[in-house]
């Protein structure tokens, strides 16, 4: 293997996204536990979800092959650099680490993260075009990185993990379908069925605004119950009233640069995660 195929196989992991789907993770454990979990159980929770991600990336490119010696010929399997058979036997190692590393996390981690690498096989083999159906399974596997934070640590009843799991799933959703809006025209092409091509575009962004609206209302449960003290609105609060905002933009038919506008959406909710556990960890 020479140091072309070596280069192409690290650019197949796209870090930046295996490393936000692992910091989910210890973001979830810091929820559930209320501190900082052991060091040991941080790692293998982090390299787990980091694995399962990474593997999810790599066999995207295996699948999107010949779209990508048009649109992307210098993506490492289109130029030739890493060959379809390498990027499989990577994608395979890959996910036995991730799977190994959660079975030392237990039983429950370990079935947790087989569904997760299932979802994302499923996803890059038959449901990327599918539309709602592809969308959900995105939004499933960011929300689970959450959950699976707390699943690692021996804390899945923890109802903060699950409630940032719904947050997460509703923002991802109402942006996958909001992007799908977005990329309407290029994804006909590629014979797509996204919620904007069959119903149309404005359709697809009301559904869109549903589920935001819906993220707002879940955001204030645990205030309206009394299971989270005043002081957390701050955050959420913040997050709500940027997502509001942008809602009306992308209800706008006036307004311009939606692709910022659903930008803004995803940053305010990341800002919120952040905020919220560090005052987690210091209150």
């Amino acid at each position: 293997m020479n140091r072309a195929s070596i280069e192409g196989m690290f650019r197949l992991f796209r870090f930046e996204l295996p490393l936000t789907a692992g910091l989910c993770v210890v973001l979830g454990q810091i929820l559930a536990l209320g501190s900082m979990p052991p060091w040991p159980t941080m790692a293998l929770g982090f390299v787990s979800i980091f694995c399962i991600s990474a593997t999810a990336l790599i066999l995207n490119d295996v699948f999107d092959l010949e779209v990508d010696r048009v649109n992307a010929p210098l993506r490492p399997l289109p130029a030739g650099s890493v060959t379809s058979r390498q990027a499989v036997v990577l994608s395979v190692v890959v996910a036995m680490l991730g799977l190994a590393g959660s079975a030392l996390l237990g039983t429950t981690a370990l079935v947790t993260a087989l569904a997760l690498w299932s979802v994302g096989v499923l996803y890059n083999w038959r449901f990327k075009r599918s539309g709602l159906p592809g969308n959900l399974m995105v939004a499933f596997s960011v929300s689970m990185t959450f959950v699976f934070g707390g699943i690692s640590v021996g804390r899945s009843d923890e109802l903060l993990v699950w409630w940032f799991g719904a947050i997460a799933f509703l923002l991802d959703l109402g942006e996958e379908i909001a992007a799908d809006a977005m990329d309407a025209e290029g994804d006909r092409l590629i014979g797509s069925r996204s919620l904007a091509i069959v119903h149309g575009r404005r359709a697809a962004l009301r559904t869109s605004a549903g589920l935001f609206a819906a993220l707002v209302v879940v955001s204030i449960v645990p205030f309206v119950l009394g299971r989270l003290e005043p002081i957390y609105l701050l955050p959420i609060g913040a997050m709500d009233a940027v997502i509001i905002y942008s809602v009306a933009r992308l209800l706008d038919p006036a307004a311009q640069r939606p692709r910022a506008t659903i930008r803004w959406i995803y940053l305010s909710g990341t800002v919120a995660v952040l905020v919220f556990i560090s005052m987690r960890m210091l209150l």
